[in-house]
């Protein structure tokens, strides 16, 4: 039995305050869902940016530009191995305090540790402790990742009318996009505004500021949530109850890996139009990077765009046929589309507006392709496990792989790498398709609506 004691008054608190007549309704739930996730993007991705354009230079001044950005990218990894542990630890606290005491601390630890990036001295300043600190703050972003897991676009599918499903499926991915879109905003401004030596010495570190007072908002929209008589109920009847997350390992694995390969095409392409395109262009096209930041700022438009119509679509011809379709055409697209790199401005924008395109389909169906073959006491956390196991497999190294395969081999490599996250898409809806009739069908049965068509 969990014990919440030391969280409920707090998330009654919380759910008072801004509840229309104390009831939370589903576009309640989609608000806060979209204010967490854009929260979470945004640290994520103002650390991303940062790794190609400041720490290169500030943390690694000792080697070449490439071998730089390279080492700034294994560092970016470390947070998607610490993303596990993070939901290993915070689902104890969840099962032990409450989702409030959990969600409390693993986004100040998220702020916190994004926050104290903006403090980190350089190497020219304390040497190789400074490559010791980022690594240790990037740590800390993985492990309160990994423990912001909310339940909460569970609890918007399963409130979602039937005919609806794509539409409030999509609804938790729009915070890539958000995200993205202030991160860029604020990097391009400081770009734009200030010197090349000011911005590296004290104007890059000012959107880790405002990443603190974003997870604050973030957290009471999430609180106030959290013990809504949805959440209640879903938590008595077990299906948003966290279970053991070695005993969900043991059992679901099969669903689990499935589910981490179904969103790989989306995840790999999510990295070759958001982080990796920056670092190549930056790197090898002689020019300031302020013009790229601007055309990925429309890119990211485009994103959240696409990313709408992907939940409309969804509806009309269900979400396994968007994912399907997106995935064979992330395919063709990975053939000829990295050259573009290498072709100028306008080859530059053509790959970023259609990846971003292509991206918005895909990642608009992504979350919680097979969420739906967990027994419902397993749900919850089976789900962060899946999240967990996606984003590591198909995102976590994406930034490392491809800048390293194109810097040895040419762009085409890139392009190999991501028609390999396609290909393994289309192998786990195939797969998936065949065992959503196997698996826990009596579960399914009382919870067919919020199974994937």
């Amino acid at each position: 039995m969990t014990n919440a004691a030391n969280s409920t008054e707090l998330e009654r608190d919380a759910r008072l305050i801004s509840a229309h007549d104390h009831d939370i309704r589903p576009s309640d739930i989609a608000i806060g869902v979209i204010i967490g996730r854009t929260s979470e993007f945004f640290d994520f991705f103002v650390y991303a940016l940062a790794s190609v354009l400041v720490f290169p230079k500030l943390m690694f001044p000792f080697t070449d530009p490439l071998t730089g950005t390279l080492y700034s990218f294994g560092l970016f990894a470390l947070a998607f191995i610490a993303r596990p542990f993070g939901t290993l630890l915070f689902m104890w606290i969840d099962r032990e305090h409450g989702r409030g005491v959990k969600l409390t601390i693993a986004l100040f630890l998220l702020g916190g540790s994004t926050m104290a990036l903006a403090f980190l001295p350089g190497y020219s300043e304390i040497g190789a402790a400074s490559i010791v600190l980022l690594a240790l703050f990037r740590i800390g972003q993985g492990v309160a990742l990994g423990g912001a897991w909310d339940g909460l676009p569970t609890l918007l599918s399963l409130n979602a009318p039937p005919e609806k499903r794509g539409w409030y499926s999509m609804i938790p991915q729009l915070g890539a996009p958000l995200g993205l879109m202030v991160a860029l905003a604020l990097f391009a401004f400081f770009e734009a505004t200030l010197s090349p030596e000011d911005f590296l010495s004290w104007g890059w570190r000012y959107p880790f500021f405002v990443a603190f007072a974003i997870n604050v908002v973030a957290l009471f929209a999430r609180l106030r949530l959290v013990a809504t008589p949805e959440f209640e109920r879903l938590f008595e009847s077990r299906e948003l109850q966290a279970a053991p997350a070695f005993e969900t390992l043991r059992v679901e694995w099969r669903t689990i890996v499935l589910g981490a390969f179904a969103p790989l095409a989306s995840f790999a392409l999510f990295h070759l139009v958001t982080v990796f395109p920056l670092s190549w262009v930056t790197l090898f096209s002689g020019k300031p990077p302020l013009r790229f930041l601007i055309i990925e700022l429309v890119g990211s438009v485009v994103f959240v765009v696409a990313i709408l119509a992907s939940g409309l679509i969804a509806d009309r011809v269900g979400r396994r046929s968007v994912l399907g379709v997106s995935a064979a055409l992330i395919a063709v697209y990975s053939g000829f589309a990295p050259q573009l790199l290498g072709a100028g401005g306008t080859g530059e924008t053509i790959y970023m507006i259609v990846g971003f395109v292509l991206l918005g389909f895909a990642f608009g169906q992504s979350s919680g392709t097979v969420n739906g073959n967990f027994p419902t006491y397993r749900r919850y956390t089976g789900a962060a496990i899946v999240a967990n196991a996606a984003w590591f497999l198909g995102a976590g190294f994406a930034p490392l792989v491809a800048l390293f395969l194109a810097s040895r081999f040419g762009l085409w490599s890139v392009g190999a790498y991501l028609l390999s996250g396609a290909l393994c898409t289309l192998v786990a809806l195939g797969i998936n398709k065949e065992w959503a009739a196997a698996l826990h069908p009596s579960d399914r049965a009382a919870d067919s609506g919020a199974v994937s068509r």
